[in-house]
């Protein structure tokens, strides 16, 4: 039977909480302001317009293109666009020959698709509990879950905010394991001044359209050179020869099949798209730093509210903001707060239901919710509030005076 996993903190058996009141007028007559909607301009439309007025639409030569300027973007050795983030880590831990009777080391905090692909591969995902601040997987807790079966650690960086990439390198260094990266919300963040994806250990990055920019749906796999060359392989069916290098002119139609690989490649069409988009990207980072901050300054002083981290040594991409509820302050809970935003015609989300929660990881490996407690306590008391370049100042602002109502009402 499929049971809803635990949900934010109850309120304690003495506590009366009334209906929510209804929403300041106004909010009535808003559109709905959803939490993260892609910004897509004229300039991306006529790059995609102009690939599907040519002879080839498939992978071909935008996704070269798109290939290269995106490892330029990063500053990293290479890079290989696929259908998703989800295909990049599958591709890197195929590519890497992990597989049954192997163990990667990962984080709870996070969306499924970083640790069904280990088990796609017949591996185990080990799962560890993450900082209390950054959410991050905590490098200690990694290093004390390592066996002899371990093959690899796959760290997220976690709404943009890099992992402790000295530690997870020095731990993988000295334990002879591949580092594999979830750049999913990573796009533009940097670690002690390193571009996450500059490094020659496998990095993936989602388009996803809720995602810093945007292909409709597609990922990145960045790496060292010989590594992607065999990724590509392994990526579109284990064939010798794409499409483009079979059917362009000059091109050979024969081809060998070398391993049993999947269909993982990007379209010419997303990859239009996703060049416009990265032309914008600096654009799109500095509008999602001035509504944190915004966000910031606002919540600042209110002891009801937790902010996200961000530590001196990283450049954060900003890709989620996270507000957690501190527990006490409120006469309300979590999934109360998210509903009165919701009157409010405000949209959010919450980043991430725990993997040791959800059943299949739960029953298959014996997972209670304080199997991570870190995890879990800042589980139950998170949302993620609106934050996408498409915002305007007052779109910002009604957020925040919404936040700030809420808590008002309901203050102990």
């Amino acid at each position: 039977m499929t049971t809803r996993p635990p949900s934010s903190a109850s309120v304690s058996a003495d506590t009366t909480i009334a209906p929510s009141p209804a929403p300041p007028a106004p909010s009535a007559q808003r559109e709905f302001l959803p939490f993260a909607a892609p910004l897509v301009g004229e300039e991306e439309i006529q790059e995609v317009v102009e690939t599907l007025r040519t002879t080839w639409i498939t992978t071909g030569p935008k996704a070269k293109r798109f290939e290269q300027a995106f490892a330029a973007y990063v500053g990293g050795p290479g890079a290989l666009a696929l259908s998703s983030c989800t295909a990049a880590l599958h591709t890197a831990l195929v590519t890497l020959g992990i597989g049954p009777g192997d163990e990667v080391v990962t984080t709870p905090m996070t969306f499924a698709a970083s640790v069904n692909v280990i088990e796609h591969v017949g591996a185990r995902p080990v799962l560890v509990d993450v900082e209390p601040d950054t959410l991050n997987i905590d490098p200690a807790l990694a290093a004390t879950a390592l066996t002899a079966r371990t093959r690899a650690i796959l760290p997220v960086h976690y709404a943009g905010h890099p992992v402790n990439l000295q530690l997870i390198d020095e731990l993988a260094s000295r334990a002879g394991l591949a580092v594999i990266e979830d750049a999913a919300h990573a796009m533009s963040a940097k670690y002690r001044g390193r571009t996450i994806g500059s490094g020659s250990n496998p990095a993936a990055f989602s388009f996803y359209p809720t995602k810093n920019m945007t292909t409709a749906e597609g990922g990145m796999l960045t790496g060292d050179p010989a590594f992607l060359e065999r990724a590509r392989t392994v990526s579109l069916h284990g064939m010798t020869r794409d499409g483009w290098s079979r059917y362009d002119r000059g091109g050979s139609w024969y081809y060998e099949v070398v391993f049993p690989g999947f269909k993982y490649n990007m379209t010419d069409v997303q990859a239009a798209l996703g060049l416009g988009q990265l032309r914008k990207l600096a654009e799109f980072q500095q509008r999602r730093r001035t509504i944190v901050q915004l966000y910031n300054e606002a919540f600042a002083d209110q002891d009801a509210l937790e902010l996200p981290a961000h530590r001196p040594d990283i450049e954060h991409a900003w890709h989620l903001y996270v507000l957690r509820l501190r527990d006490g302050v409120l006469r309300i809970d979590r999934d109360a707060f998210i509903e009165d935003l919701k009157r409010r015609q405000i949209g959010t989300s919450v980043h991430f239901i725990p993997i040791h929660v959800h059943p299949y990881y739960r029953d298959k490996y014996g997972y209670r919710p304080d199997s991570f407690p870190v995890a879990f306590t800042n589980y139950r008391r998170m949302l993620s509030l609106p934050l996408s370049p498409r915002m305007t100042d007052a779109d910002a602002a009604y957020v925040v005076s919404s936040v700030l109502d809420i808590v008002r009402r309901y203050r102990r």
